[in-house]
């Protein structure tokens, strides 16, 4: 319970950085105008989900690197969600690859991954089939350890 309350206290003393953020009016950034670090990748498979493929390798891979998969959320792209959370730079920090599926607009209006649809979860099929796809061709491509 005790790391519950001090959690809750943290959160209580940055709520004053964000007010103070939103009083003075700083602009977010609009989606598309965030630079990245990315790569985009193409021909990873037939792609049932229609998902695009974002990654990032940083400059001293390490020996027999780690493959992280991070997914954004609703109304989220790979892009803003890792400058807002950082891990390419985490990435380069600890020399792990990273890989980030990108929902489309397309494919769910919000730009959630349609985890609630029978035919995007199931093995072999749709979203679930795009990302194995993915994975597999950057671990070929990059040599990255299984």
């Amino acid at each position: 319970m005790l790391k519950f309350r001090t959690t809750l206290a943290q959160l209580a003393r940055n709520r004053g950085q964000w007010a103070k953020r939103v009083a003075s009016h700083i602009p977010l950034p609009e989606a598309g105008s965030i630079s990245t670090r990315l790569e985009e990748g193409y021909g990873f498979g037939s792609n049932p989900g229609n998902l695009r493929m974002f990654s990032h390798l940083p400059p001293s891979l390490a020996a027999n690197p780690a493959l992280v998969v991070v997914l954004h959320g609703c109304t989220q792209t790979a892009a803003g969600y890792d400058h807002g959370s950082g891990w390419s730079t985490i990435a380069d920090r600890y020399g792990f690859a990273l890989l980030l599926p990108e929902q489309q607009r397309s494919n769910n209006h919000n730009g959630c991954f349609n985890w609630f649809q029978s035919g995007d979860i199931q093995r072999g099929r749709g979203e679930a089939l795009s990302i194995r796809q993915m994975i597999e061709k950057f671990v070929i491509d990059n040599r990255i350890d299984r």
